[in-house]
C-alpha cells in the first residue's frame, strides 16, 4: 500500500502546485490584458493553460484513480457537484479567450482590439473569483460538508 500513499501524495501536490500557478496565471493574464500588454497577457495565458491541464488530470487522478477517499465519496456531495458547476462556468467563460488568444498565436498578431482585451481581462478576473469560489468548495468538502443523505448512512 505505500505506493498508492505516494502517488496520492505526488497528485495532491500537482494539485495544490497546478492551483497557485494557474490562479497566478489568469489573475496575471486580466492584469496584463486590462494594460493592454498583450505580449505579457499571452504568457500569464501559457501559465493558465498548462496549470488547467495538470488541474484537471490530477483532479480527476484523486477523485476516480482510487487515490483518496474514492469516487463514491466525491459523487455523493453536494460541494462536489457545486465545484464541478464553478468548474464548468469557468470553462464555458474561458472558450472565447481561449479560442481568440489561440489564433493570435498561430496568425502572430501583435495586438487585438482595446475593446476585446477590456472583455477578456474582465472574464479573467471573474474566474478568479470562481476559483476562489472552488477553493471554498474544496475546503469544505474535505472536511466532510455536503454529504448527501443517502450515502451518510
Amino acid at each position: 500500500m505505500p505506493e498508492i500513499g505516494i502517488y496520492s501524495a505526488l497528485a495532491a501536490a500537482t494539485h495544490y502546485l497546478a492551483l497557485g500557478i494557474g490562479l497566478s496565471g489568469i489573475y496575471n493574464r486580466g492584469k496584463h490584458l486590462k494594460a493592454g500588454h498583450l505580449q505579457s497577457a499571452l504568457s500569464a495565458d501559457n501559465a493558465w493553460g498548462i496549470a488547467t491541464l495538470l488541474w484537471i488530470v490530477s483532479g480527476l487522478l484523486r477523485a476516480f484513480g482510487g487515490l483518496e477517499k474514492g469516487s463514491a465519496y466525491y459523487l455523493h456531495n453536494h460541494f462536489f457537484w457545486l465545484k464541478m458547476t464553478l468548474f464548468g462556468l469557468i470553462f464555458l467563460l474561458e472558450l472565447w479567450p481561449m479560442v481568440r488568444l489561440i489564433q493570435v498565436r498561430l496568425r502572430k498578431e501583435k495586438t487585438l482590439p482595446g475593446v476585446m482585451m477590456q472583455r477578456f481581462a474582465l472574464i479573467s478576473f471573474v474566474q478568479v473569483g470562481l476559483i476562489v469560489a472552488m477553493i471554498l468548495c474544496a475546503s469544505l468538502m474535505a472536511r466532510g460538508y455536503g454529504v448527501l443523505a443517502a450515502s451518510a448512512s
